[in-house]
Parts: C-alpha cells; sequence; structure tokens
C-alpha cells in the first residue's frame, strides 16, 4: 500500500534550541529534510509550543528558529501540552491533506517528539521517526550535578527512544526508524 506522507517539525523554537543537545546538527537535518519534502510536494507542518516560561506566543524564544521558520502559507500547529493531537486541528489538517504517515522530527525526544509518535498511532498514521532528526536537552553526564535528576545523558535518551521505535508494534500500523538520508517522500496522488 503507498503512503502519502507529511513531515512534522515539532518544538524547533529558540528558547528549545537554545538548550538543545546538537542543535545545529539537528537543525540542519531537519531542513535538508523539510527541503526535500517541499521539493516532493510534501507538506510540512510545523508545531509550536505556546506553553511555559519563554515559550510566551509572540516572544523571541516562541518563535522556529530561522532555518525552518514556516513561509508565509505554511501549516503550522499551535499546542500547550507535549501532544500536537490534544486539543488542536493536527488530525483534522492531516486528513484534510490525505495523509497516512507522518515523519516526525524536533524536540524533546522522550517528551513532544514520543508523545505526538505514540498519538499520531493512535489517529491511525504510520510513524516515521528520524533518528538523527530529533534531540532533547543537553545534560550534564553526573546525575549529581544536574537539575534533570534521574533523566539519561542525551545522546543515550535519544538512542533508547530510537530502539523503543524499532520495537514498538502496533495494530495496522507500520512504525520505522530511518536516518534522514534514507526517509522517502511520497506525496499525495
Amino acid at each position: 500500500m503507498s503512503q502519502t506522507s507529511a513531515l512534522l517539525v515539532i518544538d524547533m523554537q529558540n528558547s528549545t534550541v537554545a538548550i538543545a543537545h546538537r542543535a545545529a546538527e539537528t537543525v540542519s537535518v531537519i531542513a535538508g529534510l523539510r527541503e526535500r519534502a517541499l521539493a516532493a510536494g510534501v507538506p510540512v507542518v510545523t508545531v509550536q509550543d505556546q506553553g511555559g516560561e519563554g515559550m510566551e506566543p509572540g516572544s523571541d524564544g516562541w518563535q522556529v528558529v530561522a532555518e525552518l521558520a514556516p513561509a508565509g502559507d505554511g501549516l503550522v500547529v499551535r499546542k500547550t501540552s507535549p501532544d500536537s493531537f490534544l486539543g488542536t486541528g493536527l488530525d483534522a489538517i492531516l486528513k484534510a491533506l490525505g495523509a497516512t504517515e507522518v515523519v516526525v522530527t524536533g524536540f524533546a525526544t522522550e517528551m513532544c517528539v514520543d508523545t505526538t509518535a505514540r498519538q499520531a498511532l493512535s489517529h491511525g498514521y504510520d510513524v516515521v521517526l528520524v533518528a538523527n532528526g530529533h534531540t532533547t536537552s543537553v545534560r550534564p553526564e553526573s546525575e549529581s550535578e544536574s537539575e534533570f535528576g534521574a533523566y539519561a545523558p542525551a545522546d543515550r535518551s535519544i538512542a533508547h527512544h530510537n530502539e523503543i521505535f524499532r520495537n514498538i508494534r502496533f495494530p495496522g500500523r507500520r512504525v520505522r526508524v530511518l536516518p534522514a538520508a534514507e526517509v522517502e517522500f511520497s506525496p499525495a496522488l
């Protein structure tokens, strides 16, 4: 069965990218995917968090980083929770686009990326998690010097979630974890 893809760019905003592990590399990977998606006629949906300190709508921290900012007519979904579907129009947008598969990228691996990818499955979409297209916050290696408590170091958290998604089984859904170079976009017919 052929897929109709949509690329999700989750929470790649000035405030989050400022604290992101591998920030420049992740932005570059997502920018490359975005360019390829648009060239293939695949829609890009930018998900923008508008909750919490430093993420107030209109503030500099709330703005999507320049390299990933949607064009004037770009699709933008604003959310207030880690779930990009909860209380937003994301599902309706994807259905209107005829999307059957979401290609998931963004920040933060273990919160918004994970939650949105799992909810995409529950909403009937196949999922491609871009292995090198999501990231989390920078963290000290030592738990004792960290405000993050028992969170795993960033590289391990990213690897852990990639492995989880490689092994998730969801009835009637296809889940893949691919490096950006192996993502093939399928536009609507």
